[in-house]
């Protein structure tokens, strides 16, 4: 089992953050675009190659988000029509999300085996999680779909916040 953790810097307006180990040695580099259209998060090895993208649909009625993860499109979260509390889904080939998604406390299943478990870490200037991963094979995968994750809560809160002005 390999942990990582992820934390946002709160103020950062591109979306500029690292994913670190347990020595706090950055592993991953996620990097949003600013005022680009559309937007996009680039996560980064340590040698800055591209392991995934996280693409915001542009033109579609409910929010759409792809995730390609070398190259390939591996999952993609779509927003659900409701009239009350928004619901998303999460299609990803023989993965699956089990848990409180929305509040980062969460297990990620493949063909029902736990390849991932993410917990939000409390009493921290910022979102910060704790990512295990079980099948180092996937942890591309996993973290993408962590990032991912969070970019629907965080454009949630934003169209939320237009919402009620």
């Amino acid at each position: 089992m390999k942990k990582l953790y992820m934390k946002q810097k709160v103020f950062s307006l591109s979306g500029k953050f690292t994913v670190k180990d347990q020595l706090e040695n950055d592993i991953y580099f996620v990097e949003g675009s600013f005022l680009q259209i559309p937007k996009t998060f680039t996560i980064m090895n340590t040698t800055r190659d591209e392991v995934a993208l996280i693409t915001k649909k542009v033109f579609s009625f409910l929010p759409v988000f792809f995730v390609e993860v070398d190259g390939k499109e591996a999952i993609t979260i779509k927003k659900e029509f409701t009239f009350f509390k928004p619901r998303y889904t999460i299609d990803a080939a023989g993965i699956e999300v089990q848990g409180n998604w929305w509040d980062m406390d969460f297990q990620i299943m493949q063909h029902g085996v736990m390849i991932g478990n993410v917990s939000k870490r409390w009493f921290t200037w910022g979102d910060s999680y704790e990512v295990e991963i079980f099948d180092e094979a996937m942890e591309a995968v996993i973290i993408a779909l962590v990032v991912a994750i969070d970019c629907v809560k965080a454009d949630q809160g934003v169209s939320s916040g237009a919402d009620s002005m």
